[in-house]
């Protein structure tokens, strides 16, 4: 009987799935890296949100065969560990496209009508603040897109088709698309040619901080920068210091470069920023998808088929 070890906890409906292949199937109450390293030793199988999963633990999992990311990033679990020991790890990548991307057009709809800021002068008794808070129009603004994979694309179709946006998107990956993203090779164009910029792309080496204030300087003073990829991939420091000086209108900000932010973080006394506490994929029909394809992933590698979403080449 395979074991699979559910290091964070995930919908039920994934946890069921498992246990109908008869495996066997722990869901850890404490998953702090001490216990998963003991846990693994007797493990076939880990599925993991959020929890760090490091060479020690991959090393300590002597009959491990598959590390199932509950999500698209895999920037938590060491993947040359991984794929030095010959296990795979797979992920979700298309189980929270359409919530994301909502959550990215939410965010630009939010900032295009400043609607953060009048809930909140109105909440304060403030209904005047009408006439000061104008909002302008989406239609035939531009957003540009930093990552045209499939987040990007949704994006891109959701701003043309509903919002009536020009998208312009930069991604050394990606040649062509459907006809609603015009695709340039230009850095500086993506940038200084957008109203909103969306940072669509994986945290990687070569994309940690790779948006600092080089760009923001690009930026129109009308822009606005939305980050729902991950936070690394912007100098925190260089973006709020263009907040300070408005070198751009405004942010929204699903993730940060430190995951839980301190209180006292300077992007959630401004008002010219949205935060989210990085749950762009958190709707309920999205966790399900992962729950169950991130159980799909272990359940195909376990029974020696090819993995439908591999992110590591094993063999």
């Amino acid at each position: 009987m395979f074991s699979v070890i559910i290091v964070d906890s995930i919908a039920k409906e994934g946890v069921a799935l498992l246990k109908q292949q008869g495996f066997k199937v722990e869901v850890l109450k404490d998953n702090s890296s001490d216990n998963i390293q003991k846990k693994v030793i007797d493990a076939d199988a880990l599925l993991v949100r959020t929890s760090k999963i490091t060479r020690e633990i991959i090393y300590a999992g002597t009959k491990l065969k598959v590390i199932s990311r509950h999500g698209v990033g895999v920037d938590n679990i060491d993947l040359d560990a991984a794929t030095e020991k010959g296990i795979y790890v797979t992920n979700t990548p298309i189980a929270s496209v359409t919530s994301v991307a909502e959550h990215i057009i939410g965010m630009i709809i939010v900032l295009a009508k400043h609607m953060r800021k009048a809930d909140m002068a109105l909440r304060s008794g403030n209904f005047e603040v009408r006439n000061e808070y104008i909002g302008i129009e989406l239609e035939g603004k531009t957003l540009g897109i930093v990552g045209v994979g499939k987040i990007g694309k949704k994006v891109g179709r959701i701003a043309t088709n509903g919002l009536g946006m020009k998208v312009i998107g930069y991604d050394p990956y990606v040649k062509n698309v459907d006809n609603f993203i015009e695709i340039t090779e230009s850095w500086e164009r993506v940038f200084s040619d957008s109203d909103f910029v969306s940072l669509n792309l994986p945290l990687t080496e070569s994309t940690y901080g790779i948006v600092g204030l080089k760009e923001f300087k690009m930026m129109k003073r009308s822009a606005y920068l939305i980050n729902c990829a991950r936070g690394p991939v912007v100098k925190e420091v260089d973006l709020i210091e263009a907040l300070q000086q408005r070198m751009i209108a405004g942010a929204g900000l699903d993730v940060f470069e430190q995951e839980p932010p301190k209180k006292n973080n300077p992007l959630f006394s401004m008002e010219n920023t949205i935060v989210t506490p990085h749950m762009a994929s958190h709707s309920h029909t999205s966790m399900v998808k992962m729950a169950v394809h991130a159980a799909q992933g272990i359940i195909e590698v376990l029974q020696d088929k090819n993995p439908s979403w591999p992110v590591n080449k094993i063999g």
